[in-house]
């Protein structure tokens, strides 16, 4: 049996963002989306963890570029069509405004209306939830908890 998630929402809809992963898609808020950039090979950083894939450049900044899949206990794609998406930073640290996320092609938008349809999928680490969206499951990402381990890491 299916629940749902209701959207507290002044208006009946949101834009939601379906980013492609190598192994599952996530569900983001359109807001938490700073931009897409093409994939650049990342500035390794020696002794980081496999989900750490090192520093990339973005304006006058470099960003710490991490692989969702293997922060969540998969294994970190390169895979064949890699971007960036650069993402607004939540966990309200004074010193970081965004980070980086690989991804695997292009992000498509989506309207969401006033309630999902919860998957009974199992969650993986750093998942607070798995929706449908018609044909498509897909996972809504903890990025305070991604930002989180990366504090917890060192890495920012």
């Amino acid at each position: 049996m299916s629940q749902s998630i209701t959207i507290q929402n002044s208006a009946s809809s949101i834009t939601g963002l379906l980013v492609p992963l190598a192994d599952r898609t996530l569900l983001l808020p359109n807001v938490a989306v700073a931009e897409l950039i093409a994939y650049r090979t990342p500035q390794t950083v020696q002794g980081a963890p496999a989900w750490f894939l090192g520093q990339v450049p973005w304006r006058d900044l470099m960003l710490p570029l991490l692989s969702f899949e293997a922060a969540s206990g998969g294994q970190a794609e390169t895979g064949s069509r890699p971007q960036v998406v650069i993402l607004n930073a939540l966990g309200g640290r004074e010193h970081v405004k965004f980070i980086a996320l690989l991804v695997q092609g292009i992000p498509r938008s989506i309207k969401v209306d006033g309630s999902l349809a919860r998957s009974d999928a199992p969650l993986a680490p750093l998942e607070l939830d798995a929706v449908n969206l018609g044909d498509i499951q897909a996972r809504i990402p903890d990025l305070i908890g991604l930002e989180q381990k990366l504090a917890d890491a060192g890495l920012i």
